[in-house]
């Protein structure tokens, strides 16, 4: 977009005297209805206006002066003063999307009413099929398309009553406007006639302003927001002539503040969508979206929390039917700070209603604003006043432009409800900061927004051939072909204006790319600049040629890029070459195939002019072989070396593949060797493939030409075979494994394997026995037969006398001449499987005589003479590298002189120094059982040896060998250990044979070795801190390992422990002192500490530490720390054993008292008589006799009890105790004395209390009571009258 179709704030200071709108000069101030009726003749209607160009000379002149709400509301001047924010002109890919255009009309008309007549300011605003326009002073003016006014609703005395209008809203035919007011009322017109048709002022709370008002898709039923946050149907009557309105409460402030509602409105295409039966509902509150339906009945169909935002953010909500799936849905927008969400609402052919969340749109502004424009694009304004478009699929920002000129009228003032005193909420009135709801209004696909400045500025996308000429008129060529491309592809954003078929949509757009192409041609030839240097002109150019032919390839239009673009550019001769070396990436890419022969003839010619060969010479092999003149090409190719080129012509061209070996034997190289691969492959060269049909025939040619005697012109003293020679004395190894690669193919082709058997034989011929060829040469061929004959296919016939015959070539003792090289072929023969070839005795023989010791070891190995492997390996001063042949030691036998090892290990490398650990493990010898008659001796006598070795030179496998390893002695292996002083290894075999005080010793002394060394090098401590205390840590943890895996074998001598361990104490305290990371080491300590903690007690460990020598004199505060962790951990256990010795004490206190009364309640006997003798209990009025009732209710008289032995245990210090008689009788025994009584039921719980009380006293907590003694019960005797009014009141009882 240029930059005449922005606002230009000069426009907006130019001064409009009143000639310009040509207002008379009369006595008497014209009437309101007169100047707003007053239209500029070169007006037109809004939605036809061509506004690539914004001009608003027009505009009144007060229009300069006056602010918008929000900087008069807030009472802030500097909302005039905000920089002038550019705008990025830089062209995309998108262009420019948005049309954008001024109502000069109905602005001019607002402008001057608000200036002449005091009609006031523009407060709000809604479109549909005309525009409504709000004011200040309680006016709604009412314009047509043709910004001619049609109505001027209300007037100066009813804005002085009801305030400002604060919102405005139209139905969907056109038909009612409802406006809603400052002070709460809302009113209702007829469109048609101007005439008022309600009045509505109990629809909600008084002392609220109306923020929203807003019809549904049913044109009786209407919603409106006040500024308490609350939301209410109205439901619009006519009942008799009579109109009436009826108000429900939606949704009541108090549970949180609504300021924003947005009802689902169709368009005329899906006025019948099944979802609008519903009349859904989106409301915004301050904290959360509702989605509700109002029909059939309320119903909350969703709710959706914002995310965490500003509270000064404002909540935006936005429907749209959008395409999802092939099927139309309304989908709802909505935000709150900077993240847009989005909301299916779908119903399913059950009838299920789902909302369903999409996915959600970040972007890095505070959205103040968001509309839909079309079912893909948003518009969207943030609090800086910049309008960005959206793709919502793609979340793409496709444009940016800045509103801020336009000075958009804020709803804050109505927010705060200032018209009503000003009873809001402090969150409701930040966030009407920065609300402009009744600003925007959007309709049939565009955005008209309210101004105070530029009054109404509508928008819409523009269609795809505007964007395109938006975008040439500015010269931007090469964006406007990369646009109109992604309008040909269908991946455009914003699409507007494409109509039919896919193929017809792709025509339109390929007839304006082709016009286009021509204006950039012409373009770039009128602007050449005509003097300056030529890299200039050539620059100039390279930004345009490859773009004309890199679009006419696109659109297949090559016609159009040879005869007409070409013959345009041919007037300019650096044109002209810059085209032709533009067409080389393309001829390379496979994108331009085929050259017309004018075109061809002025390539060839630049090119070879310029010095451009190799250029030339790619281009050439990938052409089309029928746009070339062949003898030209070929004449060119032979004059400048291009054997690629010269290939490809014969090649495909004249179907010769023998030519270009017989011309280019020699110069061609190594170009020769891939020539001959690929026809032998069946693959052209140097790309594609052989035509199928001609594949067998060019093998033969080419297997023809290989073995051919003689050449065509040969000379008398020409060799034989003279094409095989030259390549074989060029690169024998990539010959051969030419020759390799061609015979994996060769499997079932009679006449293959001749030639491959002619050629072997020739190959024999040519080679064995001349000296033309050195031996790394003859040692290539013949590994390249043995490979050939070890193939379980073999066909290849070779004389087994060659192999004999070029073995004592290689292994001539004689020849010094190239010792290493001719060993290396012999060895790589023998690998390949050519040992088969040889008798392997004198294979030997020869190799040893040849001093070719690898060869010696070769054989060795597979005869497992493992011994004599190391004595190769010694012999050899010039072997550096080893095979891991010691690795194969564990199958085979170990060396005879067993006292090599000691001087192989200078000598030998790492790796095989590694295996003789498995050498001395797994060999058969040393394995037990394996051979009966290994002598013990010797094989102890071998591991420590073995042992020894390791100790000196492979001291980092010398502990997993002891580990492993049963065989040594360990007297023998502790003194080798302590030889090398390798601590860790001696501490354990210490361990290992029970010497744990010593194992303990050993690794003290370790660990008190790394801070004595340190402390003598106390320069070197910021170099040494990490490593030095990396040992102290790992002994330490040695040390405590140690003790934890001896501790339970010494548990019982208490003595030698309580002497073991203060050391381990002692050492480390020492070593916290010395060290300079104090802080680990405490925590090792600790550790010990803890570990020391199980087996003696810590006023022990803490006289030990007190009675060390080294804190007599002043040290203590070192180990403070420690000690006083000891003392918390010492309280901590102290207060964990008093809380649980006080919960047993609570539960033994709870039983008891349980217990207690259990006892001491009252028994109550069964009968009235003795259960033994069956009389009553009172047998003879006169005498006292004791009664014994059990806990089972069975009463006896005691004598009774006597007489049946029921009693035991008579002692002069325990009372004597009874059993039931009956209950015992019953169970199958009598009551008496048992050596273990049973507690039953029918025993006494007295004497269980008495029991427990015995024993607590005694505090014999440990014992049972097994025997319970019933409760005696003594009856006095009664008087007669009160046995016979009430004999059972005349117990008296005592309880013992």
């Amino acid at each position: 977009i240029n930059q005449s179709c922005f606002l230009n704030p000069k426009h907006f200071c130019s001064q409009i005297d009143d000639k310009e709108f040509d207002i008379p000069q009369v006595d008497t101030p014209p009437t309101l209805e007169s100047i707003l009726n007053e239209l500029e003749d070169e007006e037109e209607p809004f939605v036809l206006e061509d506004t690539c160009v914004l001009n608003t000379d027009n505009m009144d002149a007060h229009s300069c002066d006056t602010s918008s709400l929000a900087s008069s509301d807030s009472g802030d001047p500097a909302h005039l003063k905000r920089k002038r924010r550019t705008v990025d002109l830089n062209a995309t890919v998108h262009g420019s999307v948005l049309r954008h255009s001024l109502l000069k009309g109905i602005s001019a008309q607002i402008v001057s009413a608000a200036d002449k007549v005091d009609a006031g300011l523009p407060t709000a605003i809604t479109v549909s099929g005309v525009i409504a326009v709000g004011t200040s002073h309680g006016l709604a003016l009412v314009f047509d398309t043709n910004q001619a006014l049609r109505l001027c609703l209300g007037t100066k005395a009813t804005g002085a009553e009801f305030g400002a209008v604060s919102a405005l809203s139209i139905n969907h035919d056109c038909s009612r406007l409802l406006c809603g007011f400052a002070k709460g009322q809302i009113t209702m017109w007829d469109l048609a006639s101007g005439k008022l048709l309600r009045t509505i002022t109990d629809a909600h709370p008084p002392g609220t302003a109306i923020l929203h008002v807003k019809f549904t898709e049913d044109p009786t039923l209407a919603v409106c927001n006040d500024s308490g946050g609350s939301v209410f149907e109205l439901s619009f009557r006519r009942v008799m002539g009579m109109r009436s309105c009826d108000s429900r409460c939606l949704f009541s402030g108090s549970k949180g503040e609504v300021c924003c509602i947005e009802p689902l409105r169709a368009p005329p295409d899906f006025r019948e969508h099944p979802i609008t039966h519903y009349s859904l509902l989106a409301m915004a509150s301050l904290t959360k979206i509702l989605v509700i339906g109002l029909k059939p009945s309320l119903k909350v169909w969703m709710t959706f929390p914002y995310s965490k935002s500003d509270p000064s953010s404002v909540p935006q909500l936005a429907w749209q039917f959008v395409p999802v799936q092939k099927t139309v849905n309304p989908m709802l927008a909505f935000c709150k700070g900077d993240t847009v969400h989005f909301l299916l609402v779908k119903k399913e052919e059950t009838g299920t209603i789902h909302v369903i969340k999409q996915k959600q749109l970040h972007l890095s502004c505070d959205i103040i604003s968001l509309s839909w424009i079309n079912s893909r694009t948003l518009v969207l304004v943030d609090s800086h006043e910049k309008l960005q478009v959206v793709d919502r699929p793609s979340q793409e920002v496709l444009e940016t432009l800045d509103l801020e000129q336009v000075q958009l009228v804020y709803n804050s003032r109505h927010f705060k409800s200032l018209a009503t005193g000003g009873n809001v909420s402090q969150a409701l009135a930040l966030v009407g900061e920065k609300a402009c709801y009744q600003s925007v209004s959007s309709y049939a696909g565009q955005i008209v927004y309210l101004g105070t400045k530029v009054t109404l500025t509508p928008v819409r996308l523009r269609l795809c051939l505007q964007r395109i000429d938006c975008l040439l008129k500015q010269e931007h060529f090469v964006e406007a072909l990369s646009l109109a491309w992604s309008f040909h592809e269908g991946t455009a954003k914003a699409v507007v204006g494409l109509l039919g078929d896919p193929m017809k949509r792709k025509g339109v757009v390929s007839d304006k790319m082709v016009e286009i192409l021509f204006q950039l041609a012409e373009h770039a030839l009128k602007k050449c600049p005509e003097h300056g240097k030529i890299q200039v002109m050539e620059q100039h150019f390279h930004d345009v040629v490859p773009v004309l032919v890199d679009y006419c390839l696109l659109l297949k239009r090559a016609d159009l890029m040879f005869n007409q673009l070409y013959t345009q550019l041919v007037e300019n001769t650096v044109a002209k070459g810059v085209f032709l070396e533009s067409l080389e990436s393309y001829i390379v890419a496979d994108r331009l195939g085929h050259l017309t022969t004018p075109i061809m003839k002025d390539l060839l010619a630049h090119y070879h002019g310029n010095g451009m060969m190799d250029s030339l010479e790619r281009c050439i092999v990938h052409l089309d072989v029928t746009s070339l003149d062949i003898q030209q090409v070929v004449q060119v190719c032979w004059e400048n070396q291009l054997y690629d080129a010269m290939i490809y012509v014969f090649n495909s061209g004249i179907n010769d593949y023998i030519t270009p070996m017989e011309v280019g034997e020699v110069v061609m190289g190594n170009k020769l060797l891939v020539y001959i691969s690929c026809c032998l492959a069946g693959r052209a060269y140097p790309l594609g493939d052989i035509p199928e049909d001609l594949v067998v025939q060019v093998k033969n040619q080419v297997f023809e030409f290989l073995i051919r005697l003689h050449s065509g012109d040969s000379l008398e003293e020409e060799e034989v075979f003279p094409f095989i020679r030259t390549l074989l004395h060029f690169d024998t190894r990539e010959f051969l494994n030419v020759l390799a690669m061609t015979f994996e193919d060769f499997k079932n082709d009679k006449q293959a394997l001749e030639y491959q058997q002619r050629l072997v034989d020739i190959l024999l011929q040519v080679m064995v026995d001349n000296p033309d060829f050195t031996p790394s040469q003859v040692g290539g061929l013949f590994t390249f037969l043995a490979r050939q004959l070890a193939k379980p296919d073999n066909t290849l016939f070779v004389n087994r006398k060659l192999f004999d015959q070029v073995l004592e070539f290689l292994c001539c003792p004689d020849d010094d001449s190239r010792h290493t090289e001719r060993q290396q072929v012999l060895l790589e023969l023998l690998q390949v499987g050519g040992v088969v070839q040889f008798d392997e005795g004198r294979l030997l023989a020869l190799a040893e005589k040849a001093k070719f010791y690898q060869i010696c070891e070769f054989l060795y190995e597979k005869k497992h003479l493992y011994d004599r492997i190391i004595d190769c390996y010694l012999r050899d001063p010039l072997r550096k590298v080893i095979h891991s042949s010691a690795a194969s030691w564990s199958h085979g036998t170990l060396p005879a002189h067993s006292s090599v090892l000691l001087n192989v290990p200078p000598l030998l490398p790492p790796h095989l120094l590694l295996c003789l650990p498995s050498l001395f493990l797994f060999a058969p010898p040393f394995r037990e059982g394996h051979h009966p008659g290994t002598v013990l001796p010797l094989e102890r006598d071998l591991h420590e040896l073995l042992l020894d070795l390791l100790c000196r030179f492979g001291p980092q496998q010398l502990l997993s060998f002891l580990q492993t390893s049963q065989h040594y002695r360990l007297e023998e292996a502790i003194q080798i250990t302590q030889k090398y002083h390798h601590n860790e290894a001696t501490a354990y075999l210490l361990e290992k044979k029970g010497d744990v005080h010593g194992a303990f010793a050993v690794l003290l002394e370790v660990a008190r070795k790394h801070p004595q060394s340190r402390e003598g090098r106390r320069d070197e401590e910021e170099r040494e801190s990490d490593s030095t205390l990396t040992r102290v840590k790992d002994s330490l943890n040695d040390i405590i390992v140690l003790g934890h895996r001896n501790s339970d074998s010494l548990y019982q001598q208490q003595r030698e422990v309580c002497h073991l361990k203060p050391y381990v104490l002692k050492l480390l305290i020492r070593c916290v002192c010395v060290c300079v990371c104090v802080s680990v080491l405490k925590e090792l300590t600790m550790k010990v500490l803890n570990c020391m903690s199980s087996f003696i007690s810590l006023p022990a460990i803490i006289q030990r530490i007190l009675q060390d020598p080294v804190y007599g004199k002043g040290k203590l505060a070192e180990i403070q720390g420690l000690i006083l962790g000891m003392l918390d951990t010492f309280n901590y256990e102290q207060t964990l054993l008093e809380t649980t010795t006080s919960l047993l004490n609570h539960d033994l206190h709870w039983s008891l008292a349980h217990l207690r009364a259990a006892v001491t309640r009252g028994l109550h006997p069964r009968q009235d008589y003795c259960n033994i003798c069956l009389q009553q209990y009172k047998r003879r009025q006169d005498s006292a006799e004791e009664i014994i009732v059990f806990s089972c209710g069975h009463l006896y008289h005691q004598q009774c009890l006597q007489q049946k032995d029921s009693g035991w245990g008579v002692t002069s210090e325990l009372p004597q105790r009874w059993s039931c008689y009956k209950c015992s009788s019953s169970q199958g025994g009598r009551g008496g004395p048992s050596t273990e009584p049973k507690r039953d039921r029918s025993t006494s719980l007295a004497q269980v209390y008495d029991d427990l009380c015995a024993m607590l006293s005694s505090r014999h907590t440990a014992s049972t009571v097994n025997v319970l003694s019933p409760a005696r019960v003594r009856f006095a005797r009664p008087a007669p009258a009160d046995v016979n009014t009430n004999p059972s009141v005349t117990f008296n009882h005592l309880w013992t």
